[in-house]
């Protein structure tokens, strides 16, 4: 028997849902760009079906060199796969690290990651209302002498944040000193401000060609940003050429479909596309925020297009009501499945309690549309019996 109430291993299992409830759910859960796959991207992988009797060029000669022109870096640096899941994998498969170190909460593959490639893992807890690395130093006295990886999300997820630069260089030169390879994960990179300044990739073009961070690698994907999330098409950026190719030697042949790689060419030249995504969760993240702050709830203030937040236990439907103080009380006894009262409504969020350094109450949301997102706010009001 199936539950679409149990926390998956990640958002978006539409299928899930579908399958008991019988139509598709309004999405929340799943950190996908609201506008959809961009129509010319969509139109490059109907055109490269016609040649699906071929395999894919398995070294992605085209699209490694669409990504190189639009981002500053040389061609022979990236590695592209079947997603960021796929990379992330095959490089904890080729650096078989010994030990690693992750920041909690992350995201959960990490971890996964690392110990099917027989990796010891640690994890730096930081202060519960920051949730984010503010000292180099504290972070780093949890490097064990045999700790060799090192993975951050930039910005993280579940929580939306970026770390400091300053801090970032910080842990950058200690892993360059120590040769440990540092695993940046910028999927969520291209919704943050400025993001072509704050991105490391930017910052080997303005290095000598002697100083490359060649123990840094960059992760980034076409799946959240273009709407790719079922094309599967994630690329790295790895100046340590060796390692770059025991990555690619770390799973199978052809991991990118003709269809993907002529779709990602074709993203790639859609500015006009980025320009409207940017201004749309930049418009609608805080007043998505604002909604779920006037509801009581906790938001960590991300910078991605997503939002954690925490629904405090003294909070249950019906609080405005005085009349049901006998059944308050029962309901803080436990914490109520704000997932489960929403998917009533059609609606799916993602429930954080299996990520370590949260727990029961935490939550993360899409930005989407006003349209939808005020669907979102109006159905927690409902729950809440809160007029916003």
């Amino acid at each position: 028997m199936t539950d679409d109430h149990r926390p998956s291993a990640h958002g978006g299992d539409w299928y899930s849902f579908q399958e008991k409830r019988g139509f598709l759910p309004l999405d929340f859960s799943a950190n996908v760009s609201p506008l959809g796959l961009p129509e010319s991207a969509r139109a490059a992988a109907g055109r490269a079906l016609y040649e699906s009797a071929r395999y894919p060029d398995p070294d992605c000669r085209a699209l490694r060199k669409a990504i190189a022109q639009e981002y500053g870096v040389p061609a022979e640096w990236i590695f592209c796969g079947n997603g960021a899941a796929d990379i992330i994998y095959r490089a904890a498969y080729a650096a078989r690290p010994r030990r690693a170190l992750l920041l909690a909460p992350c995201f959960e593959e990490y971890e996964r990651a690392l110990r099917s490639a027989g990796a010891e893992v640690d994890f730096y807890f930081p202060d519960a209302d920051r949730f984010t690395i503010r000292d180099a130093s504290r972070f780093l006295e949890l490097v064990h002498p045999d700790t060799d990886m090192i993975i951050l999300g930039e910005p993280n997820n579940p929580t939306g944040l970026c770390t400091d630069r300053e801090v970032l260089a910080q842990i950058a030169d200690f892993c360059e000193s120590r040769g440990v390879r540092l695993v940046l994960d910028e999927c969520f990179m291209d919704f943050v401000e400025d993001s072509e300044g704050r991105s490391w990739i930017h910052r080997w073009s303005s290095l000598s060609e002697e100083i490359h961070y060649r123990n840094v690698c960059v992760l980034r994907a076409f799946t959240k940003f273009y709407g790719m999330a079922g094309l599967r098409l994630g690329w790295c950026v790895i100046p340590d050429l060796d390692f770059l190719r025991k990555v690619q030697l770390a799973g199978p042949p052809w991991a990118v479909s003709c269809a993907a790689q002529a779709a990602g060419i074709a993203a790639l030249k859609e500015h006009g596309y980025r320009e409207e995504l940017r201004a749309l969760v930049a418009r609608e993240r805080p007043r998505l925020a604002e909604g779920l702050e006037r509801l009581g709830f906790f938001v960590l203030p991300g910078e991605a297009n997503f939002l954690a937040f925490y629904v405090p236990a003294g909070l249950y439907p019906g609080n405005t009501d005085l009349t049901k103080k006998r059944a308050a009380d029962s309901m803080r006894k436990k914490q109520i499945n704000l997932d489960e009262l929403l998917r009533s409504y059609g609606i799916m969020i993602r429930d954080l309690r299996s990520f370590r350094g949260l727990g029961s109450g935490w939550y993360r949301t899409a930005v989407r549309t006003k349209e939808e997102n005020e669907r979102l706010l109006n159905a927690l009001s409902e729950i809440f019996e809160v007029n916003l």
